[in-house]
C-alpha cells in the first residue's frame, strides 16, 4: 500500500528506563509516546513483542502470538488492585533518577537485567496473576476486567491455552527444548496433555491472565498512540523458534524427521554481517503442507500480528521468493542453497481472508530482480539503509538519490551499529563519501545522515533511538552472528528532552513529514496545507 510521508523512531519496548528489570509497557512508555507526539513523530517502530528465546532474542520467541510477560507493568497492576504497591517497591529501576544530559554508558545494560526479571519480578508477575484468579470474579472492582478476561479467553483461544501450558511445561521440566519432554508429550498425547492441563490448572491459568494482561496494557498504550495518530510498526519474523510452542503445537508444517527434529534449518549466506553467513537453526516450513492448507496457520499469524501492530514489517522478506536451507549437521551457513517459496500464492490467501494490509518490507541481504519483482506485485515498500550505502558504487542504492517513494528509510537498524558507532569504525573512504553527500560533520554524522533521511523522496523515514541521542556503540542493540550480549540497551530517563522534541519536530514540519501513515491520500493532502 502507499503511505502517506511520515516519520518516526525505531525504539524497542524493552530498551525503555525500566522499573524491575527490562523496560514495560507502564509510565516510561505512556511518557515516550507523548513525547513522539510533541516531535511530531508518526511512527513508532518495535522489535518482536513475543516472549524471547535464546540469548534473550525477541527474534528467537517461544510463541508466534504470545505477548511477552516481562514487559507487563507492575505499577499498573498495582494500580488495578491485582498487588499492594509495597510488594514491588523494592525492584531495581535501570534509569530512574539517571542525571539528564548523560545518556551514554549510562544507558547500557546487561544479562544482569534479564536475570532481575526472570528472579524478582516474574514472581511478582505470577502473584499478581494469582491475586486476580482469586479475587476477579467476586469483586465489584474488578467485574468489569474480569469480563474482560473471559472474553480475550474466548477469542484467543486457538492459541492461547496451548502456548499457555507449553509455558508451564517448560518450568515443569526445567527447558524450553519441548523435544526433551516425556515421549507422550512431546508427541502431544490427548490423554497426556489432558492429565498435564489437570495436574497443572491453576499454574496455566496464571498464563492466560498474564496473556491478559500483556494485551489490556499494550491495547491501552496504543490508544493513547492513536490520539496523536501515531501508527506502531510492529515486526513479524518469517521463521518461528524451534523451542516454540508453535512447532510443539503444529510440527506437520514443518520440516521435521520422525524423532521430531529439524531435518534443515534457516539461515543466510555469507553477507555483510559474518563471513560464514548466519546459521539461525529455525525449522524451515513444508510450504507444499500450508498450502494444500489454504496457508491456515500463516493467516492466523498475519491475523494475530494486524491486532498488536497498525504496519506490519516482514523480517527476511526474501526468504518468501527463496529461503537459504542449511543441512542440520553443517555447523556454519556457508553450504547451504536457495529453495523456492510461495510467496505470491501466500500473501495472495492472506489478503482474500484478511483484506488490504499496511506492510514493510524488510528486503535486505541478497536481493534478486524475483524478490523486487514479488514486492512490487504485492505493492510492499522495501528498505535501504544509509550506512550500507558509502562502500562503493554499488551501494548507493541505499541512498537518498536512488530512493523511490516505496521506501522506509533509516539511518541504521537494529542489526547495526549505531550511525556514530560506525562512524567511529568506517574507512576514511566511507567518512569522505559520507561529507561529499552531506557536508562536513565534524566526526558527529548522526543527525547529518537523520536530515538526508527524512529530506528523502521515502514514504517513511525511521531513526534508531540511538541516533536521535547520537551515542556510540556501546548503545548497539544487536550483532548478528553473535550469540550473547545483545538486545540490553536502555534508554536512561530523562533523555526525551523537551529540546530533542522541538528539534525533530522542526524537522517533520520541514520535510512534510506530520503526517498519518495510514491517513488517505486527500486526508494527507489536508494535512499538509
Amino acid at each position: 500500500m502507499e503511505f502517506q510521508r511520515s516519520s518516526g523512531v525505531l525504539l524497542h519496548v524493552s530498551s525503555l528506563p525500566s522499573y524491575g528489570g527490562v523496560g514495560d509497557l507502564g509510565p516510561a512508555a505512556h511518557e515516550f509516546v507523548g513525547f513522539l507526539g510533541r516531535a511530531k513523530q508518526h511512527v513508532w517502530q518495535v522489535l518482536p513483542l513475543g516472549p524471547p528465546g535464546y540469548g534473550n532474542s525477541p527474534y528467537a520467541g517461544s510463541s508466534a502470538f504470545a505477548g511477552n510477560p516481562a514487559l507487563i507493568s507492575l505499577e499498573f497492576l498495582a494500580d488495578w488492585g491485582w498487588i499492594d504497591g509495597e510488594r514491588i517497591a523494592g525492584l531495581p529501576s535501570h534509569g530512574r533518577g539517571t542525571a539528564r544530559g548523560d545518556p551514554g554508558l549510562a544507558g547500557r545494560s546487561g544479562a544482569a537485567d534479564f536475570q532481575a526479571v526472570e528472579e524478582r519480578k516474574l514472581p511478582l508477575l505470577h502473584e499478581a496473576a494469582g491475586n486476580f484468579l482469586d479475587r476477579g470474579s467476586g469483586s465489584p472492582a474488578l467485574s468489569d476486567q474480569w469480563a474482560d478476561f473471559e472474553e480475550f479467553c474466548r477469542d484467543e483461544a486457538a492459541w492461547l491455552n496451548d502456548y499457555a501450558l507449553y509455558a508451564v511445561l517448560c518450568r515443569e521440566f526445567k527447558t524450553g527444548a519441548w523435544t526433551e519432554w516425556p515421549e507422550l508429550l512431546r508427541r502431544r498425547d490427548p490423554q497426556a496433555l489432558a492429565q498435564a492441563e489437570a495436574e497443572h490448572g491453576r499454574a496455566v491459568a496464571i498464563e492466560r491472565v498474564l496473556q491478559f494482561a500483556f494485551a489490556h496494557q499494550w491495547d491501552q498504550l496504543r490508544e493513547v498512540a492513536a490520539e496523536d495518530a501515531i501508527r506502531v510498526l510492529g515486526d513479524v519474523p518469517i521463521f518461528v523458534n524451534m523451542d516454540s510452542a508453535d512447532v510443539w503445537v503444529h510440527p506437520g508444517i514443518f520440516e521435521l524427521d520422525r524423532g521430531l527434529k529439524p531435518e534443515r534449518v534457516a539461515g543466510v549466506p555469507p553477507d555483510y554481517f559474518s563471513a560464514t553467513g548466519q546459521r539461525w537453526g529455525n525449522p524451515l516450513y513444508r510450504w507444499d503442507v500450508l498450502e494444500a492448507r489454504g496457508f491456515d496457520w500463516w493467516i492466523d499469524r498475519i491475523r494475530r500480528a494486524v491486532e498488536l501492530y497498525d504496519i506490519v514489517r516482514l523480517d527476511h522478506f526474501r526468504g518468501f521468493e527463496a529461503y537459504w536451507a542449511i543441512p542440520v549437521r553443517e555447523e556454519t551457513a556457508v553450504n547451504g542453497g536457495w529453495i523456492k517459496a510461495p510467496g505470491l500464492e501466500l500473501f495472495r490467501a492472506i489478503q482474500a481472508a484478511l483484506g488490504p494490509l499496511s506492510f514493510v518490507a524488510e528486503d535486505l541481504g541478497v536481493i534478486t530482480p524475483e524478490v523486487d519483482a514479488l514486492r512490487l506485485e504485492l505493492g510492499m515498500p522495501g528498505m535501504k539503509v544509509l550506512q550500507f550505502g558509502f562502500g562503493n558504487k554499488g551501494a548507493h542504492t541505499h541512498l537518498p538519490h536512488r530512493f523511490t517513494p516505496a521506501t522506509a528509510a533509516y539511518t541504521g537498524t537494529h542489526d547495526n551499529d549505531t550511525t556514530q558507532g560506525w562512524w567511529n569504525s568506517a574507512s576514511k573512504k566511507e567518512q569522505e563519501a559520507v561529507e561529499a553527500l552531506v557536508g562536513a560533520v565534524d566526526n558527529r554524522p548522526a543527525w547529518p545522515l537523520i536530515r538526508a533521511s527524512q529530506a528523502s523522496v521515502a514514504e517513511l523515514a525511521i531513526v534508531p533511538a540511538q541516533d536521535l541521542l547520537e551515542l556510540g556503540s556501546e548503545a548497539r542493540m544487536n550483532t548478528p552472528a553473535v550469540p550473547a550480549g545483545n538486545w540490553s540497551w536502555r534508554a536512561p530517563e530523562g533523555c526525551w528532552t523537551e529540546a530533542l522534541a522541538q528539534r525533530l519536530a522542526a524537522l517533520a514540519e520541514v520535510t512534510d513529514r506530520d503526517n498519518d501513515p495510514l491517513a488517505t491520500a486527500e486526508e494527507g493532502a489536508e494535512n499538509r496545507e
